[in-house]
């Protein structure tokens, strides 16, 4: 990929339809919407925590600005290309429960081995915390990121070996959508954004 052009090769048109829920027509529409807003055809980490910083003006968006740009860098290569955003918007806008909370489940699983941790776990909420500030009142039993991921794990961790799998995360999401709500919610791309680009 990797084009800079204001239109898309035909064939890299094809390779996203075949890879994402959207059609032609629609893969043109985001990409103008991007070269639009990022002429350079690449996004920082700057420009993700703008974007952060704009839907929750009054937290600190950094550190989980971060953790969901490194999410949607598929190469690693330190930006978010085209190919790389839609792939993820996808998932936001047109995936399934399953296909979402597998999402959800990379952006926690820290290092990449197949398990959520509590450490794991209680960066990403810590994170999410400091984001939203003092716009959610929260229960005792959630005040803090620790307090909240000690009621995830005792939830979720069905075997209590101290990690999550795929499983036990997907099984705990759908069985309580507050934990859903949590888990999965702080998107960068909502999904009135998706429908804004359905009514276009």
């Amino acid at each position: 990929m990797g084009s800079r052009g204001a239109k898309l090769p035909e064939e890299e048109v094809y390779e996203l339809v075949q890879r994402t829920n959207f059609s032609n027509d629609e893969i043109a529409d985001w990409y103008r919407a991007f070269m639009k807003d990022c002429p350079s055809g690449q996004l920082t980490k700057q420009d993700f925590a703008k974007v952060y910083e704009q839907y929750y003006p009054f937290g600190n968006t950094t550190a989980f600005s971060e953790f969901v740009f490194r999410n949607y860098d598929h190469d690693k290569d330190g930006y978010v290309n085209f190919e790389d955003f839609i792939t993820a918007v996808s998932v936001s806008c047109r995936g399934n429960v399953d296909e979402k909370l597998e999402w959800a489940f990379t952006l926690y699983d820290l290092d990449s081995d197949e398990f959520i941790s509590r450490s794991e776990m209680t960066q990403i909420v810590d994170a999410i915390y400091k984001m939203i500030g003092s716009l959610v009142m929260l229960p005792d039993d959630e005040s803090t990121a620790q307090k909240y991921v000690m009621k995830i794990f005792n939830e979720m961790d069905l075997d209590g070996d101290g990690k999550l799998s795929l499983e036990e995360f997907k099984n705990g999401c759908m069985k309580n959508r507050q934990l859903y709500e949590l888990l999965y919610h702080y998107q960068p791309i909502e999904p009135n954004s998706c429908k804004d680009l359905d009514n276009q």
